[in-house]
């Protein structure tokens, strides 16, 4: 089935969702206040027409947006994010879905390990998709028919947005461990010790526990974790290296979010913790470490 598909954003993620649907379905573009590819010159417009809105934006513009289209949203269109990581007041994505768009239009999640470099090579791409009506999965299945991103329905639509979100703060150290050289094994824990403390964290959220073993946390956990094309793979290696310049990123935004609006006990999580500590204070990054592998060891009451 072809579908009339509206996207909002045309940077690396918009011009990947671009690659992978424009042959199949109709497809518009929104970007920077103008309509980049479209039938019309305003965006209340082409929203009026789209079947799937697909929001390829940062979180903080997806309050605003949202309250801007929802009056021209057709009744049985879908409003999709792809966006992993928190506003300036320490909100997701799906949270401005659900308090602007929910209870009158439908909407939904899609994350995973989905590199836009990749997608836009023709490599495979692998996603959860959390949608508030189930139903509105055979829109997904007709979306990406014959794509290369392989897209399968999920449920806890807020416990699968933490999880891609903090992932980011965990990749942090998969970084640092690589440039310091601590080895496989240190790659190991931090795999486990990760995703434990996210289980945990989601189930404070009032998630399920099993969330965090999905594409949305594990899968994207190891993608983001291990590659070396990683923003957050290299600047656990740059705050090891002692570069310091620059420190900015999703999950060095999200470190912030959660500390200034106590979004929940983070210093509960040892290693969410730790990775609190190097990106705030990186000139104690080595002192940190050894007190957060003392405390693995038995031989320190507490690393924090």
């Amino acid at each position: 089935m072809k579908l009339r598909i509206l996207i909002l954003g045309y940077g690396e993620m918009g011009h990947a969702m671009e690659c992978l649907l424009a042959e199949r379905h109709d497809v518009r573009i929104w970007n920077m206040g103008e309509v980049v590819k479209g039938k019309h010159s305003a965006l209340e417009a082409e929203v009026a027409e789209a079947q799937v809105v697909l929001f390829c934006l940062p979180v903080t513009p997806h309050f605003e947006i949202s309250e801007r289209i929802k009056p021209h949203l057709t009744a049985n269109s879908v409003c999709l994010t792809i966006a992993k990581g928190l506003d300036e007041s320490g909100r997701t994505a799906a949270q401005a879905f659900e308090s602007i768009l929910g209870g009158r239009h439908h909407y939904g999640v899609i994350y995973g390990p989905m590199i836009s470099e990749e997608l836009r090579a023709g490599r495979l791409g692998f996603a959860d998709a959390v949608l508030s009506d189930a139903a509105d999965f055979e829109v997904i299945r007709s979306l990406f028919r014959g794509s290369t991103l392989v897209c399968q329905q999920a449920s806890d639509l807020h416990g699968r947005s933490w999880s891609v979100i903090l992932k980011n703060v965990y990749a942090i150290l998969f970084g640092m461990a690589d440039e310091l050289q601590l080895g496989d094994n240190m790659r190991g824990h931090l795999v486990a010790a990760s995703i434990a403390e996210l289980s945990g964290i989601v189930q404070a959220f009032g998630g399920q526990a099993h969330t965090p073993y999905s594409y949305a946390g594990l899968g994207d956990l190891i993608t983001t974790a291990t590659s070396e094309d990683s923003h957050h793979h290299e600047l656990g290696r740059k705050l090891a290296r002692g570069e310091w310049d620059d420190i900015s990123g999703e999950g060095v935004h999200t470190l912030r979010m959660v500390e200034k609006f106590e979004v929940f006990d983070w210093r509960a999580y040892p290693l969410f913790a730790l990775s609190h500590d190097i990106v705030t204070t990186p000139q104690h990054l080595r002192e940190r470490l050894e007190e957060y592998l003392l405390f693995l060891r038995g031989t320190d009451s507490c690393p924090i």
